[in-house]
């Protein structure tokens, strides 16, 4: 009866569109009146789910990716790539996967990245001959990357939830989400093998000179983030305040695209995006609390090691469609509150690593940026594009298809997301 009206109250209120950090908050708190809990737990939770050091890092990675993108580095990007690859044939399709790796290790937002780089990118792939429908399916997944090479905020928050490093994380992402991108590459150079597509002409070695000197304080960007985390300079919370500040620099003092009188409006964007993402990072620690302290977690755990049999590859294919089908309803960070309590004591007791199990976590969520109904970067990917949500939701199948190939690898050869971090210790 309790998981009743736990989660019967959730889906019920999303079903009447209200806000899933709402949604969540109210479910809890009914299930607390349920089970006679004491319903005053519910601000000291909040307080404590939303007061961790780590967390800091989101406030501050939102602001500078925001910066950025107000700074014009996306275009930037976009000419440095079309300089590289543009002449080749599905050259466009690598400049868009390419760019987005990139911008994705500026913003660490998928929605930022399809909505900083998709008005200009799926206009230019439009013109050399691909289908609008494909180029804005194609945008809307490559800019799922955000979230999977860092520094990404559902890394931050996986790790604040399991006392994971960031740092190592961070690391975990940086070879799947360039394996995801190749497999979008080779998805759209299928999709449009009919397609007669235009080819650009061939940058000079001047030219590509150029491009990169003018992009090179944004490429310069991710270098300073993730070499002072690797470096031991300073702490993935400090890293996400250093960006900021280094792009504020690079905004008013290099490329001047930013003023004074600018920074109020990023300010202002910047907490009412924070204080979104925290509201919902609250309530739905509260309802992890409340699957915890109703033991409804343990009963869910022992349900899966009784499912897979206690066999680690069942288990992985079985969180993998759980998370999957998660994706399509919830968005990344509610997700990781209510379902990590549940998996990751699980994964550990198979011997599954932590870290590894963190990567594979965040993977499914990228996906969920693309699967309706609740594909964020789809409604980002149609409003920039002017493309019916039946149109995307056609096209961006076999983008879909990709991404999961690749998820499939990261999560059957560990090897591809513990490499990294465990070179860099």
């Amino acid at each position: 009866m309790v998981a009743l009206i736990l989660f019967g109250s959730f889906f019920v209120l999303l079903l009447l569109n209200v806000p899933i950090g709402l949604s969540l908050g109210v479910s809890s708190i009914l299930t607390l009146l349920y089970e006679n809990l004491p319903v005053s737990m519910v601000s000291s939770n909040l307080y404590s789910s939303t007061s961790k050091f780590v967390l800091l890092a989101i406030p501050f990675f939102i602001l500078g990716g925001n910066i950025m993108e107000k700074s014009g580095i996306s275009q930037r990007l976009i000419d440095f790539c079309r300089t590289l690859v543009g002449h080749k044939k599905s050259g466009m399709a690598m400049v868009c996967v390419i760019v987005a790796c990139f911008f994705a290790a500026i913003s660490g937002s998928g929605p930022a990245t399809v909505a900083a780089l998709g008005m200009i990118i799926i206009p230019a792939m439009t013109r050399v001959g691909y289908n609008k429908a494909s180029s804005t399916a194609l945008m809307s997944t490559a800019g799922a990357i955000g979230i999977i090479i860092p520094p990404s905020i559902t890394f931050v928050i996986y790790g604040s939830i399991t006392g994971n490093s960031v740092g190592s994380l961070f690391a975990s992402g940086i070879v799947p989400g360039i394996l995801m991108g190749v497999m979008l590459v080779i998805a759209m150079v299928w999709v449009s093998r009919k397609e007669e597509l235009k080819l650009l002409p061939k940058a000079t070695g001047k030219e590509k000179w150029a491009a990169f000197k003018d992009a090179f304080w944004g490429l310069l960007m991710p270098v300073i983030i993730l070499g002072g985390i690797y470096g031991g300079i300073f702490t993935p919370t400090e890293a996400a305040a250093v960006s900021a500040v280094y792009g504020l620099i690079v905004g008013l003092f290099i490329y001047k695209s930013i003023t004074l009188k600018d920074i109020k409006r990023l300010l202002a964007d910047s907490v009412s995006q924070t204080a979104v993402v925290m509201f919902i990072v609250g309530t739905a620690s509260l309802f992890a609390w409340v699957l915890t302290v109703t033991g409804l977690a343990a009963s869910a755990s022992n349900m899966l090691i009784q499912v897979s049999g206690g066999n680690k590859y069942i288990f992985l294919l079985i969180i993998n469609v759980i998370l999957l089908i998660a994706g399509c309803f919830i968005d990344a960070n509610s997700a990781s509150y209510i379902l990590v309590p549940i998996l990751y004591p699980v994964a550990i007791s198979l011997g599954i690593d932590g870290v590894h199990l963190g990567c594979i976590m965040v993977m499914n969520m990228a996906i969920g940026l693309i699967t309706p109904p609740v594909g964020v970067n789809l409604y980002v990917g149609c409003g920039i594009a002017n493309v019916s949500l039946k149109e995307i939701s056609k096209a961006v199948l076999p983008f879909v298809a990709a991404s999961i190939i690749a998820l499939l690898l990261t999560t059957y050869i560990p090897v591809l997301s513990m490499f990294l971090p465990k070179l860099l210790g």
